[in-house]
């Protein structure tokens, strides 16, 4: 293959367990240091967080330390002092922006904690104990549409960076958009707010955007092309350290493709190719290739 420029993409990061204690959760931010010192020395790194890095599994607007929690992260990842993301009241979702115009890369990092509503469960333990033999999980689709994971700030803050200009872009999602309803956490619990963005890429004419997720325990890739301007891909991976046997179902699930393994995930963008080239992969620990898919850039067109 011809020379490629690729994106290595790690959603969460490996600080495992709810902590109420800022300092155990800071303890573990000085651990993870050391695993992540030779990236940072040969890699841009960049970074969302999910529950664990929050504080509480599966924690949203509620949990009571999510400032304090808010202030290690961004020391753990160096976000300068000054940096418009250390913004008061708010979430820390950010964006960045790669490669001259033609090659443009745009790469959104949506919070869906601080400001997330609480989600709805099933009606009993015994429920939850039979949905989880089924692999699904205990939460439900919320129909109230005045809730919100992204909170109205962000939504508007989501809504101008549809307006930038750029060849691709990726939505580091910290849970799975694509995914049908596997009673976990995901965009599906706010089917609202799913819809929304759908509605924004095709407001703004966003072509070239696709998905990345994490959260889950296994990898897989996802599609929805009903209902949508163009094929929407998910790519999800995770995790290094946790893994999950019991994958859900996914009406969504491409051609089967799924991992319950270690895992991370890799994606190359050949530019050297008139329709630019891109190549979603799941490797191992070891670095070895699970499952690899190609779609063509002009694919992610939509019939403006």
């Amino acid at each position: 293959m011809r020379p490629v420029n690729y994106l290595l993409l790690r959603i969460e990061s490996n600080i495992y367990g709810d902590t109420r204690d800022m300092a155990v959760l800071k303890a573990k931010y000085n651990k993870q240091a050391q695993n992540y010192a030779r990236i940072r020395q040969e890699s841009d790194v960049i970074a969302i967080w999910d529950d664990h890095d929050f504080g509480e599994n599966d924690a949203g607007k509620t949990y009571p330390f999510r400032d304090q929690s808010k202030t290690l992260f961004f020391d753990f990842w160096n976000e300068p002092k000054g940096s418009p993301r250390r913004r008061d009241n708010d979430g820390i979702y950010t964006s960045y922006l790669y490669g001259p115009a033609d090659k443009r890369v745009h790469i959104i990092l949506p919070d869906l904690r601080y400001n997330r509503d609480d989600l709805k469960t099933v009606a009993s333990r015994q429920i939850a104990k039979e949905r989880d033999l089924a692999g699904l999980g205990p939460y439900l689709p919320i129909a109230d549409r005045s809730t919100t994971m992204l909170g109205e700030a962000q939504w508007q803050w989501l809504e101008q960076q549809m307006q930038i200009p750029s060849r691709i872009k990726i939505i580091g999602s910290s849970l799975q958009y694509i995914a049908s309803q596997p009673g976990w956490e995901a965009w599906s619990n706010f089917p609202h707010e799913r819809q929304r963005l759908i509605d924004l890429i095709s407001k703004y004419k966003v072509d070239g955007l696709f998905f990345i997720s994490g959260d889950t325990h296994w990898a897989e890739l996802s599609c929805q092309t009903e209902n949508a301007p163009y094929p929407l891909w998910d790519m999800t991976s995770s995790g290094l350290t946790q893994t999950w046997d019991n994958v859900s179902p996914n009406a969504y699930r491409w051609q089967d493709l799924s991992y319950s393994g270690q895992n991370f995930g890799a994606i190359y963008i050949d530019w050297l190719l008139e329709d630019p080239l891109i190549i979603f992969e799941v490797r191992d620990v070891q670095g070895n290739r699970v499952f690899q898919h190609t779609i063509m850039l002009s694919s992610l067109k939509g019939p403006w």
